[in-house]
């Protein structure tokens, strides 16, 4: 498929921000920027833990709209007019075990009836029984417990397999798609039977999957059991995941706009995560996959560094600078320099944003007199220093904090960075090259021997780094080396049966994470992802408006939470398994405007966009089925809740930037793409976001961009070049700040794409194409083997046999003496 094919539409220039709006000019444009940066100023560390997913109470109220609301009683009430007829007068929770099961069968058998409305009926009452029979319980801790007993149960009872078969019908269900398609507007009442079997399955999904200390035995193997089963083939060969990626095609390519995406897509990434693993257990396996390969172990763990860093303070926004140059000009007199306060001033000169000490700037005369304060953009200057200020007092020690003795990171390097090392010191001392020959020091001084010595200390070989050597290999001796053995892992099963489909996939994702970008502009040629959450009668009160807008902002919120997490999984799951699954998919996201945008996406407010409060708690199951429901004004509903953040939110914006590094971690070619976007300012206004993992992530991409950027544009930076320096992973020898390195320089950028997809089309070939050259394939040369080999002959050919054996065999003239003479 050619890349114009595969392109997502990036409708709005990513320097229109915040879609229609338009932009205030004169006095507004100043209050309003004046507005962000004492936001800016004033905006706490956030205390925010990054994880696979939030709290297993957000996750299950996520799943619901708030126009579904109403729906829980619907549920409660069909359960009951069943049960009533079964139980007489007793409690779901005081029948025995064996009567509820007997009670689960009995569902079980009504769900096969060929009534459409009956089914239905029987599919609420074991959503009910999944939510946790919620009318028996006092409080939402009850609920919990109720819903994890009955999901154990269900499943026991083999729920998810009959669930399963009335999912693929609704699915092909024809007739329901052609009248979606001709209908004008879509709402909740067109995807009530997929919503309904859709909710029962994420349930037992993210239930079953999240593990509790209080588990019964039978219950963890359970999970293993559920786990395995979800990862093999479920339906028509197939895992599961690749019929939830099929409705994902279907909805995007409109042959089915009535399918509910966000529980599709939360279904989804929960079967990905549960049956691949999260971020803690791509961990363990990638050390796993080191000890197996006889590489050395990782230097660190990467999760508990992240987790123990601290967020550094934004640099001052350009309203600031404006202000405090004013004021310098009022009060030149007092010669004090105005100096921003720094929520980290107890770290010192270990702050990457704050500005360097006054004596700084006397003890080095040559920054002085060189100009260069004269040329700093004020965007990124953090204070205005008349000189010669006082010097400022000297803190007490007891203000000072204890902060650790070098970096984060240990440095690493590459064997590709040594043999350039070494092929540039023979060149200037010797005037001649060894190849790739990095042992050979002869000739070259005594530091040359130290910086070879000190860079293979620290020397890191990657698990990519074995598997393309070894994919190498194979594609050089393919008869002497043989088959390859292929480890049949989830992530395996996965990549051969979305591989057909794969650009699809990839681009239906794109697209509805275009649709919920909350900067993309509502086009009439664009899908629409609220089919499951506008009611059928549309709002007439004024608080009835709020709270649908609260409820459409939260959906896509949501969607824009699990397709992130969806493709950070892939990613890093391909990567680890193999690192041609991960370029492929990654080629694809390229190919398919993914970095544009997510550049869009982050031209916003992004400090308004991760304290956004789309969510009313009193709607949020499981408090609006225990607790009585209060008077919604639209005091209440602007309030929101009073956390300092949006859990879901930040969460997405780490995983589009763990996303966007992914795509562009040594690929020079792709790191242009980033310059020509013109990322620099849209991911610097994201350091203003005082969280550790999100400001590494930032300061990562900004890394990678340095050396293209100019010399101005590093020296009107550099308070977030020290940042750099002081997050980020060091290359010892990696020119990044100054490009004078090689990769620095253009070339055809295009070939180096080409190269890459053709390793990818030749690893493909030789690993799932079973069409390739039989003249290749292994023969068996034992005679022993051949001949006890046992050969199912079909049903004609026996009846003819003798017939066969005349015309093939006896009527044949065979010289066998000369068979028998050796030649």
């Amino acid at each position: 498929m050619q890349a114009e094919d595969m392109e997502v539409p990036i409708m709005n220039n990513l320097n229109d921000n915040n879609g229609d709006r338009q932009r205030p000019k004169g006095k507004d444009a100043f209050k309003d920027q004046q507005k962000e940066s004492e936001s800016s100023m004033e905006s706490p560390n956030l205390e925010f833990e990054y994880g696979d997913s939030d709290t297993i109470t957000t996750e299950l109220s996520e799943l619901y709209s708030y126009t579904e609301e109403p729906e829980f009683a619907l549920n409660r009430d069909y359960f009951e007019e069943d049960f009533r007829n079964h139980a007489r007068g007793r409690r779901w929770a005081e029948l025995s075990a064996e009567e509820q099961r007997a009670y689960v069968m009995r569902l079980l058998d009504a769900l096969e009836v060929t009534d459409r409305d009956k089914r239905l009926k029987v599919a609420r009452a074991i959503l009910y029984l999944a939510q946790g029979v919620f009318d028996e319980c006092d409080t939402e801790v009850d609920v919990l417990h109720w819903s994890r007993h009955n999901i154990f149960l269900l499943y026991d009872m083999g729920l998810f397999t009959a669930l399963l078969e009335l999912l693929s019908m609704e699915i092909d269900n024809s007739q329901a798609c052609s009248s979606a398609v001709r209908k004008p507007a879509i709402s909740l009442a067109d995807s009530t039977e997929l919503r309904v079997l859709l909710s029962i399955m994420y349930l037992m999904v993210e239930t079953i999957r999240v593990q509790t200390e209080d588990d019964l035995p039978e219950w963890r193997a359970a999970r293993e059991a559920f786990k395995n089963e979800l990862g093999s083939p479920l339906y028509n060969e197939e895992p599961f995941a690749l019929l939830l990626f099929t409705m994902v095609t279907k909805f995007c390519s409109m042959n089915a706009p009535h399918f509910p995406m966000k529980k599709v897509l939360l279904l989804l990434w929960k079967t990905i995560l549960f049956t691949l693993g999260g971020f803690e257990e791509l961990q363990e396996m990638k050390a796993r996959g080191r000890e197996r390969l006889h590489l050395p172990p990782l230097p660190e763990d990467s999760i508990k560094v992240v987790r123990a860093m601290r967020a550094a303070s934004p640099p001052a926004s350009a309203m600031e600078l404006i202000e405090q140059q004013q004021q310098q000009k009022r009060g030149r007199r007092s010669r004090r320099p105005l100096v921003k306060q720094d929520s980290l001033d107890t770290y010192n000169e270990r702050d990457p944003f704050k500005n360097d000490d006054a004596r700084d700037d006397e003890d080095d005369p040559e920054d002085a007199d060189s100009g260069i304060e004269g040329e700093v953009d004020p965007l990124d200057r953090d204070v205005i220093i008349q000189p010669p200020p006082p010097p400022p007092p000297l803190r007490p020690p007891t203000e000072r904090v204890n902060f650790p003795k070098g970096l984060p990171w240990a440095p690493k390097v590459r064997e590709k960075d040594i043999e350039h090392f070494l092929e540039t010191s023979r060149n200037k001392f010797i005037g001649f090259t060894l190849g790739n020959d990095t042992e050979t020091l002869v000739g070259l001084p005594r530091p040359i021997h130290e910086s070879v010595k000190t860079l293979k200390q620290h020397k890191y070989v990657s698990i990519a780094e074995v598997q393309i050597k070894k994919e190498e290999e194979l594609q050089q001796c393919p008869l002497s080396l043989g088959e390859e053995e292929v480890e049949e892992t989830p992530a395996e099963s996965l990549y051969v049966g979305m591989l057909p489909n794969l650009s699809q996939y990839v681009i239906a994702l794109l697209k509805l994470l275009l649709a919920a970008a909350p900067t993309s502009k509502a086009k009439t040629d664009s899908i629409n992802i609220l089919a499951d959450v506008l009611p059928e009668e549309m709002p007439i009160t004024v608080l009835q408006s709020m709270k649908l807008g609260i409820d459409v902002n939260r959906h896509k919120e949501i969607i824009v939470k699990a397709i992130s997490a969806l493709l950070l999984l892939l990613l890093k799951h391909f990567k680890l398994n193999h690192i041609y699954q991960f370029e492929i998919v990654s080629q694809h996201l390229v190919f398919a405007n993914c970095i544009p945008l997510i550049l869009k996406f982050f031209n916003q407010n992004i400090m308004s966009y991760i304290s956004a409060k789309n969510s009313i708690c009193v709607l949020d199951f499981p408090h609006c089925v225990v607790h009585e429901m209060p008077e919604l004004t639209a005091e209440s509903l602007e309030a929101g809740d009073s956390s300092q953040f949006c859990w879901r939110n930040l969460f997405s914006c780490i995983n589009l930037l763990r996303i966007l590094n992914k795509l562009t971690k040594w690929k020079h070619s792709r790191t242009m793409m980033l310059v020509v976007f013109k990322s620099a300012p849209i991911l610097k206004r994201a350091l203003k976001v005082k969280q550790a993992m999100m400001q590494l992530y930032v300061l990562k991409l900004l890394k990678i961009q340095t050396k293209y950027l100019g010399r101005q544009w590093r020296k009107s930076n550099m308070k977030t070049m020290s940042a750099i320096y002081q997050k980020v992973r060091h290359r010892l020898n990696d020119d990044w700040a100054y490009g004078n390195d090689i990769d620095a320089r253009p070339w055809d950028f295009q070939a180096e794409e080409c190269a890459l997809r053709e390793s990818i089309e030749k690893f493909n070939g030789r690993r799932y194409d079973r069409n390739r050259n039989g003249d290749f394939a292994p023969v068996d040369n034992c005679l022993q083997s051949v001949l006890g080999q046992r050969v199912e002959l079909p049903e004609d050919f026996r009846y003819s046999y003798e017939m066969w054996l005349e015309r093939e065999v006896f009527s044949q003239p065979i010289q066998w003496e000369g068979l028998l003479q050796n030649p």
